[in-house]
């Protein structure tokens, strides 16, 4: 039998008569303590929840549902669904300050709330765990020149590299993240609501509501060795934390350092899994700094035409000219992810960037070393990046250029695009 709460009005201001189906108590060391995350409209009186499923793609689920390809009050089927490995509970999980933008139990709903889900409750997943292989040219490569090896277990004799995979959506604690950024919950609720075009209500009207799920992309994680591992504390760790470039990242765009530190990266934790270690791969869907893809072309097209031609001066101006800011990727919640998943000590930072390593220092975590992106790797059009973020302060180690190649750099006109 499904729970009711008759007197839940998710968009009206709370009274003595509302009563949550199921309250959320964020930081308790189980589930069920915790409470379900109810975000689906199949029964509106079961939700606790702000926004819904799917983040930006549930627009996707309106258009099915519009246009009767989708049933509207369909629930997913979540059997042999479960985890391919077991990731926590992790102490990390229970303090309320640690993790406040993703639910640590995201992964277990279908074990979790096994009865509420039989007795009709639609309660979904918000992290899933697979396993896959990789099939990258690059890795092959990698084995050609001698720095991988197969070894049957994380290389295969194919050349594949075998991973484990993590699809993590956003779900967003109010109270903490507002504390996260040392701000006032409802000054954080309102500024939410407002540059949202009023899309949610609940976040000025429902106060007592704890949880929102924001329509934004989450991260994938790529884990190879053993999963377990990471929250060991006796094996070492290569992390690379890598935040979305589409134009780098698939098709190789060399006017910025994205694919090479990536593959980098990727590289260096296979080597890390196959030294008898773990790498870890957290791929977060932040394109262009968080702007969008928009407004990174139309900065990539101010700095070129630019007189003088792209410089290493101007490139964060012409940024902030278009977006307003420099960079609206706010590290300071990218921690979470590593203390999902038991870290509290990375041997091998694949990074140059000091804001992730601040946040994740700040946070709790250990960094033992910073591995800079090999200047070889460096494309000559992504040197400009370099330099510009160093005159910026993002990151402390950095490449040296030669004076020829940053006198090509600066002298360039709107020509040579």
């Amino acid at each position: 039998m499904t729970a009711k709460a008759p007197h839940i009005r998710l968009t009206s201001h709370p009274d003595a008569n509302d009563t949550a189906a199921f309250p959320i108590h964020w930081g308790e060391r189980t589930a069920k303590k915790r409470g379900p995350i109810v975000a689906t409209v199949t029964n509106p009186a079961n939700r606790n929840t702000i926004g819904v499923h799917g983040g930006s793609y549930s627009l996707y689920r309106a258009l099915a549902v519009s246009s009767g390809s989708l049933d509207p009050m369909q629930t997913p089927d979540l059997q042999n669904t479960s985890p391919t490995v077991k990731v926590g509970p992790h102490k990390s999980w229970f303090a309320k300050n640690k993790i406040v933008s993703l639910d640590p139990f995201g992964h277990r709903v279908a074990a979790d709330f096994k009865d509420l889900i039989a007795q009709g409750v639609d309660v979904r997943p918000t992290i899933a765990i697979t396993k896959a292989n990789l099939d990258m040219p690059e890795i092959k490569s990698a084995v050609e020149a001698g720095r991988l090896k197969k070894d049957g277990k994380i290389v295969k004799d194919n050349g594949e590299a075998v991973v484990t995979k993590v699809a993590v959506d956003p779900v967003w604690y109010l109270p903490g993240l507002a504390a996260r950024f040392e701000t006032d919950e409802m000054a954080l609720r309102r500024v939410l609501f407002e540059q949202t075009g009023g899309m949610y209500p609940e976040l000025v009207t429902r106060p007592d509501i704890s949880v929102f799920l924001p329509p934004i992309g989450g991260a994938t994680l790529y884990i190879f060795g053993e999963v377990e591992d990471l929250a060991s504390g006796k094996k070492e760790i290569t992390c690379r934390v890598h935040d979305e470039c589409n134009g780098s990242d698939v098709f190789g765009s060399d006017i910025c350092t994205c694919r090479p530190y990536l593959l980098h990266g990727i590289e260096e934790c296979i080597a890390a899994a196959q030294n008898g270690g773990v790498g870890l791969i957290v791929y977060n869907r932040k394109e262009g700094r968080a702007l969008g893809e928009v407004t990174k072309f139309l900065v990539y097209n101010a700095r070129k035409r630019q007189e003088g031609g792209d410089s290493a001066a101007t490139y964060f101006e012409r940024t902030e000219c278009v977006a307003g800011v420099q960079d609206a990727r706010f590290q300071e919640l990218m921690p979470d992810i590593l203390h999902w998943l038991g870290i509290t000590r990375l041997n091998r930072f694949i990074s140059m960037s000091d804001m992730k390593y601040d946040a994740i220092v700040n946070s709790g975590i250990e960094i033992l070393e910073r591995v800079p992106l090999p200047e070889e790797l460096i494309p000559l059009d992504a040197r400009v990046e370099m330099e510009a973020k160093k005159a910026a302060g993002y990151y402390t180690q950095s490449p040296v250029l030669e004076e020829h190649d940053l006198e090509k750099i600066v002298g360039r006109s709107n020509d040579d695009y």
